[in-house]
């Protein structure tokens, strides 16, 4: 017999996860209305938000990369919080505040400082201040990552895996939500592919692709007007948005889903077409990435399904093949056939 606190806890429970749903499903209604994308990879982003990842997207020109990171921050009421980051930390600050979003447009001779920030005297005096870079912000696009030299490259590090920045040994904790889109060119000329533990640190690689004809020809009457984004604006709160970041880890997920998470990846190490399998991290980002999903979707539990959908986006970038021309995604597919599920 259920007492009354267990009522009260399964109530509490279902209006958490009414909530949710709801305030999900205005913002990829608000950011459906300015954007053309499928709805599923919508909701990958948006679980990889939650889910304290980030998201690559490996896509061709035009496609709406940068819109659609502007609308992901659009969608959000911003409470200010005066310090909401301490830039500070035994320095003393100029006063700069934190973005909502900011875009990094890479090139090869950005530098890390162009990035992180940097430090200066103030005046004539002996203080330094601390300025810092566009990294500092809720939302970033890094558009076209791959043109960055290696060392540049490098400066993001830090800042994906501990949401933190060092510079001249002193460490700026970034702000939450913090959340990295970043874009990769396909082909062209003064590309630095990126390492394998910097791709490994993207919770999923997408591509929003081309449009239908029918999308696309929606897209020029929308977006051939200078009002197309008049009507735009946010229809959720930051509160709402750390709230969900919390409630991910009160989704459960079965020992037999982690069990199969755990076979799939290690299978990915004993292909022979593979250089370097699916390292550790990618159980822990699959396992995240579903959980955060099955959030959004009103489910307090993962499924194996869940599982299987979610596979190829957060995995397929976090291998290196024999022949680097080789996709790695018929090889996921056949694991994910391959594999039994337990019973």
């Amino acid at each position: 017999m259920k007492t009354n606190a267990d009522k009260a806890s399964v109530l509490d429970t279902s209006e958490v996860d009414s909530a949710v749903r709801q305030g999900v499903a205005r913002l990829i209604e608000n950011i459906k209305s300015v954007i053309y994308i499928d709805t599923h990879k919508l909701e990958y982003i948006i679980a990889a938000q939650i889910a304290g990842g980030h998201v690559m997207l490996a896509d061709a020109h035009g496609v709406g990369k940068t819109s659609l990171a502007r609308a992901l921050a659009g969608s959000i009421q911003w409470v200010e919080v005066e310090d909401e980051t301490s830039l500070n930390s035994g320095d003393s600050g100029d006063g700069h505040g934190i973005k909502h979003f900011s875009r990094i447009q890479c090139t090869v001779d950005l530098l890390p400082q162009d990035i992180l920030g940097f430090s200066r005297f103030l005046g004539t005096s002996s203080q330094l201040a601390f300025i810092p870079g566009p990294i500092f912000a809720h939302y970033v696009l890094c558009d076209e990552i791959n043109l960055l030299t290696p060392k540049t490259q490098g400066s993001f590090f830090q800042a994906m895996e501990e949401q933190t920045v060092t510079v001249e040994s002193k460490t700026y904790e970034l702000p939450d939500p913090f959340f990295i889109i970043s874009t990769m060119n396909l082909k062209g000329v003064h590309l630095f592919p990126l390492p394998a533990p910097q791709l490994d640190r993207f919770m999923v690689q997408l591509s929003m692709g081309y449009p239908d004809s029918q999308d696309e020809a929606a897209i020029i009457k929308q977006h051939g007007r200078d009002d197309a984004w008049s009507r735009f604006a946010p229809v959720i709160t930051s509160a709402e948005m750390l709230q969900w970041q919390k409630l991910v880890d009160s989704v459960s997920i079965h020992t037999d889903v982690v069990d199969y998470i755990v076979a799939c990846v290690r299978q990915t190490r004993h292909h022979p077409d593979v250089l370097m399998g699916a390292s550790p991290r990618t159980g822990v980002k699959v396992s995240r990435l579903a959980r955060a999903l099955a959030l959004l979707r009103g489910q307090d539990y993962v499924t194996i399904d869940l599982v299987k959908e979610i596979f190829l986006p957060a995995v397929s970038h976090r291998l290196v093949m024999q022949d680097a021309s080789q996709s790695s995604i018929p090889l996921l597919e056949e694991i994910l056939k391959t594999v039994p599920v337990s019973a």
